[in-house]
């Protein structure tokens, strides 16, 4: 009995235990590294690197202490210097100072971690070149780092540095530099001294100016500025002789900056304040092939366009635009023109909807037709009180024209003057509205255009329902955070403009009208929609910029109408910036793939 009890207290799996814990980095894997000079332990969960890591070229190898076969692959004393070391997506806080140690590598790779700090020794790594820092909690960087003076690549994305020091301009090899998503309100002016750099990305930080020694850099050819606080570009970027693409997105400029760099092929300068375009600013752009100015303020195009600019690519899209110049038609190589959300007037939605091709055949018809000298004259018939109303317009165009006057309510006589008559388009914008114009109900069977932009209207009155024709509603730049449920009763509508208000999630009414083809909601709050219930429309465009989306639903993939999807500036990690800049297939391509089988 007594050896029945002892054989019951044995272990009977011990065999197959480890009598030692697993090391955080297996042998096989160093053995490999001191073979091939590369180390991989991204991905591992580390709280720390291990010594052994750190010792690998310094301490003899285990197997030189055993009794092992001198040939083929055993050979541990044939080992080399180890030159990459990737350690990303681990839970690292800190660097010891033994990273000195390696003193022969090229590349580390610390993305992805929790580092707060770097150790002064990462000056002694001299043969750097690729620095990866990103994704971390760096808000100090060590003045020894700045002493790589092989160092080709430094990201530093996603951190919290609020400064970059002078000594940054002793990185005289530097060819990459990604300083985005900190919280950077300046650039020390030593930056002019990187004369390798060819690409520079400053997105999403706080900087008010550029400094004017960028303009000495003129290897640079990618320079992304977009999402800071800039009012003005220095004149000194001209000097950026191969700059080819320039980022100024989500700003505060004012106008078009003249950048008459001679190689700039693409310009991005949407979602800023842009109010004048000037012929003189457009032919600066002497190699331009792209110009995006979506989501400005432009009210009109000058007259004279430079009929000798390379466009290729003119991106208009939501400015507040109510004509366009006979002369843009004579752009020989313009192939797409976008001027969706715009108010144009005179020019049918049909002929809009043809595309590009018929737009500009139409223009250069109107120069034929233009008899010589037939400049606008003082014939427009309008109201005698204050010219509140341009008849020849109410009763040719059936338009009535109410705009940018400031008004907190709009008078009587405006609708008086167009009583009796057909009004097809109303355009009230720019105006202190606080509430539904009741004048408008008059127009409830004929009105297919309305327009209450940039007023501070808190609702939008249920008495949009009684306008039964209506077919396109622009109601951006005001403080709407809902829509009436009575809106689903609206039997044409196609597009609805809500940019710039405080709604918080997908408006529940717009699930609900299946004739709806635009919905523009950039520059609010959503932080979620019902893939399941949009897929049901026919969207074409969908236009969710700058919002609160934390995630994108994968399903959102499945609404194959969709030919324009903006999704840029929200807080979500996937899908990546490089994917949305493939443009809206790719995107829906990409979300389909992530649908679960």
């Amino acid at each position: 009995m007594s050896r029945l009890k002892r054989a019951a207290n044995v272990d009977s799996l011990a065999g197959f235990r480890s009598s030692q814990p697993e090391a955080a980095v297996p042998c096989g894997l160093l053995k490999a590294a001191r073979k091939s000079g590369h180390l991989n332990l991204s991905g591992r969960g580390l709280l720390e690197v291990p010594q052994s890591v750190y010792r690998l070229n310094v301490d003899e190898p285990a197997e030189a202490k055993e009794d092992v076969s001198f040939t083929g692959s055993d050979r541990w004393w044939e080992q080399t210097d180890l030159t990459k070391l990737l350690l990303s997506s681990n839970r690292l806080t800190e660097l010891s100072e033994d990273i000195q140690l390696l003193p022969a590598l090229t590349a580390l790779d610390l993305h992805d971690n929790q580092l707060s700090s770097l150790p002064r020794a990462v000056g002694e790594l001299q043969e750097l070149q690729l620095l990866r820092l990103s994704h971390n909690k760096l808000a100090l960087l060590p003045a020894e780092l700045f002493a790589l003076q092989k160092l080709h690549s430094l990201t530093l994305q996603q951190n919290l540095l609020e400064k970059m020091p002078e000594e940054m301009g002793q990185l005289g090899s530097l060819t990459e530099l990604d300083l985005s998503h900190n919280l950077l309100e300046q650039l020390p002016s030593s930056v002019g001294h990187l004369t390798a750099l060819q690409k520079i990305t400053l997105c999403h930080n706080r900087l008010r100016v550029l400094p004017d020694s960028l303009g000495q850099l003129t290897d640079v050819r990618l320079l992304d500025c977009s999402n800071n606080q800039l009012t003005d570009v220095p004149a000194s970027l001209s000097g950026m002789r191969s700059l080819e693409q320039l980022y100024l997105r989500h700003n505060k400029l004012r106008r078009l900056p003249r950048v008459p760099a001679p190689a700039l092929k693409e310009l991005f300068a949407g979602n800023n304040q842009i109010e004048q375009l000037e012929a003189e600013q457009l032919a600066c752009l002497t190699a331009v092939s792209q110009l995006e100015l979506r989501d400005n303020k432009i009210r009109k195009l000058p007259e004279e366009i430079p009929p000798l600019l390379p466009l290729t690519r003119l991106d208009l899209t939501n400015n507040d635009i109510s004509s366009l110049p006979a002369s843009l038609s004579l752009l020989p190589n313009l192939k797409v023109l976008l001027l969706e959300g715009n108010p144009l007037r005179g020019i049918r939605r049909e002929l809009l909807a043809r595309g590009t091709s018929d737009l500009l055949k139409y223009l250069r018809g109107r120069i034929k037709e233009e008899p010589e000298g037939a400049a606008e004259g003082p014939t427009a018939l309008t109201l005698p009180s204050e010219a509140l109303v341009n008849l020849q317009k109410v009763q040719t165009l059936k338009t009535l024209e109410f705009s940018n006057k400031q008004a907190a309510e709009v008078p009587e006589q405006v609708f008086d003057a167009a009583a009796h008559q057909a009004i097809i388009t109303a355009d009230l914008s720019r105006n202190q509205l606080t509430s539904f114009p009741s004048g408008l109900l008059q127009f409830q069977s004929s009105l297919t255009d309305l327009s209450l932009a940039f007023n501070r209207l808190t609702c939008c009155s249920p008495h949009i329902c009684s306008f039964q024709l209506l077919a396109h509603l622009d109601l951006r730049n005001n403080q709407l955070t809902d829509l009436p449920c009575e809106m689903k009763t609206l039997p044409k509508l196609r597009s609805v403009i809500l940019n710039y208000n405080r709604f918080s999630s997908f408006p529940e009414v717009l699930y609900d009208i299946m004739t709806l083809e635009t919905v523009l909601l950039g520059n609010n709050q959503v932080c979620g929609l019902d893939p399941g219930r949009l897929k049901l429309l026919s969207l074409s465009t969908l236009d969710l910029s700058n919002n609160d989306l934390l995630s994108v639903p994968p399903e959102l993939g499945l609404c194959t109408s969709l030919r324009c999807l903006s999704l840029e500036g929200n807080p979500f990690r996937t899908p990546r910036a490089a994917i949305l800049a493939k443009g809206t297939d790719a995107v829906l391509e990409y979300l389909r793939s992530r649908i679960p089988a």
